[in-house]
């Protein structure tokens, strides 16, 4: 049975991987899989010699032992905490977004565009590349590279000289998500498994992330793409549409930022703090909008009036729901193979086997390699369930080096190829990026920042 399990997750993993080629979107074989691995564990359950312990992330002695009825019991427990594990990351994900759609409902984002007031082309990709990094450490670097390229396209006319900026807000968006802990999916997933926290985080990855930015972003702006200057648009259209857009702009940012401070006070999961920062963003967004509560029953004109013009409801429908189902379902599979010891067994093998090859960490058996391998792996795969698979294979303590080290490779490592990460998929679809250009013009950019950080980050552990 175990068997079947893992070949209806690697079949599921394929379709995922393979979904600009069969077009279908990725959230589909997600959740069939998830459905499927887990229905197969309840119909098989007396057949599985162990069961893995999340909670104790330990492989159970007695599981053999015990009763059908026990076991059923022993899978839901287990199945209820993986959903609550996952539940909080998808909740946290659903705040920040709605923040971000609010903020972008007062036309927020246009703000960033008086910060460009050359021409001259160097000059401007050093503003868009510091602009990605520390955006997308706030927003989350998918959010910061469609803000950027969505301006990118009102200042910059030729698509040409525009595509090469796009491939540098990539690096630089996916650098600057690693050293924040609500900077990308994965590093939100590390902190909200408190495998990593807030301060070591930023101390172990902000140097080696700001120089997988800087040194590719040096080397590009000697390429002849980058020489000389810049046709600017001008529009008089593109002034912000709201007096308020500026105030929401850093109030939704400051509500973003003051969650990790929330958590650090409150000791509460961070959920919780961007459900605060939320409904104040909200409260603010209410006022500025004029709009009336409506607290007439859902079918009521009024109702629907207030949904038209409340800011809070509009942002609401304006999440990218299939992202989070996506979410929920690779999760919640990979939870599946944690749950046999599936992933536990994986790990054990890969330390006897991969140390030899590389370095090993001093805090554990595992290698220096086997990390990097994880980098350039999410560069072709799906860098989330990389993650969620190696939250289950490896015990080592909060805010050990190997966590801040996948953290890293994992967010750097997809700039590699235009489609290992979100950003990278998001530009893509906005700048009609060829792949195969990708690959000649950018990818030598992101391994050259991806092995300086990373031997950057080397460098650094020892200091903590």
């Amino acid at each position: 049975m175990e068997t079947v399990i893992i070949l209806v997750f690697v079949l599921g993993y394929l379709a995922i991987t393979l979904e600009h080629s069969i077009k279908i979107d990725k959230l589909i074989p997600a959740l069939v899989m998830m459905a499927i691995c887990w229905a197969l564990i309840a119909l098989g359950i007396d057949s599985f010699p162990q069961w893995f312990d999340s909670a104790k992330h330990n492989l159970m002695d007695n599981f053999g032992l015990l009763g059908h009825e026990e076991k059923m019991h022993m899978m839901e427990e287990t199945l209820l905490h993986h959903l609550g594990k996952t539940a909080e990351i998808l909740v946290f994900l659903l705040g920040a977004m709605t923040i971000v759609e609010i903020i972008d409902y007062f036309d927020g984002f246009a703000t960033i565009k008086s910060f460009i007031k050359t021409k001259k082309k160097s000059k401007i990709l050093w503003i868009f590349a510091f602009l990605a990094f520390i955006l997308s450490a706030i927003i989350d670097n998918l959010t910061a590279t469609i803000v950027l390229i969505s301006i990118l396209q009102k200042i910059v006319k030729d698509r040409d000289v525009r595509i090469w900026y796009a491939g540098l807000i990539i690096i630089a968006a996916n650098a600057g998500g690693a050293w924040s802990p609500i900077g990308d999916v994965t590093t939100t997933m590390l902190w909200i498994g408190k495998k990593v926290t807030t301060g070591h985080l930023i101390g172990y990855l902000f140097i080696p992330s700001l120089l997988c930015m800087l040194v590719p972003t040096f080397i590009a702006s000697f390429l002849p793409a980058f020489k000389g200057d810049l046709e600017i648009v001008e529009d008089d259209n593109d002034k912000p549409k709201s007096k308020y857009s500026a105030t929401m702009l850093y109030l939704g940012l400051a509500g973003i930022v003051s969650v990790p401070i929330f958590k650090t006070v409150t000791h509460l999961p961070p959920y919780v703090g961007m459900m605060l920062a939320l409904g104040i963003v909200a409260i603010f967004a209410e006022i500025y909008s004029n709009s009336k509560f409506s607290i007439s029953s859902p079918d009521s004109e009024e109702s629907d009036a207030h949904a038209h013009h409340s800011p809070v409801h509009h942002s609401l429908s304006k999440i990218e729901m299939p992202s989070i189902l996506f979410f929920l379902g690779i999760l919640m599979a990979v939870a599946a193979l944690e749950s046999l010891g599936i992933l536990f067994g994986f790990a054990t093998t890969l330390q006897d086997t991969m140390p030899m090859l590389g370095t090993e960490l001093h805090h554990g058996g595992v290698s220096d390699l086997v990390v990097l391998l994880l980098g350039v792996g999410s560069a072709v795969i799906d860098n989330v369930p990389l993650v969620a698979a190696s939250l289950g294979m490896f015990s080592e303590p909060i805010d050990d080096e190997l966590w801040h080290f996948i953290a890293y490779s994992a967010g750097t490592g997809g700039s590699m190829l235009i489609i290992g990460s979100a950003a990278g998929v998001v530009a893509m679809g906005m700048e009609k990026i060829d792949f195969f250009w990708y690959v000649k013009k950018i990818s030598w950019l992101a391994l050259i920042g991806f092995l300086v950080g990373s031997a950057a980050f080397m460098v650094t552990r020892t200091l903590f």
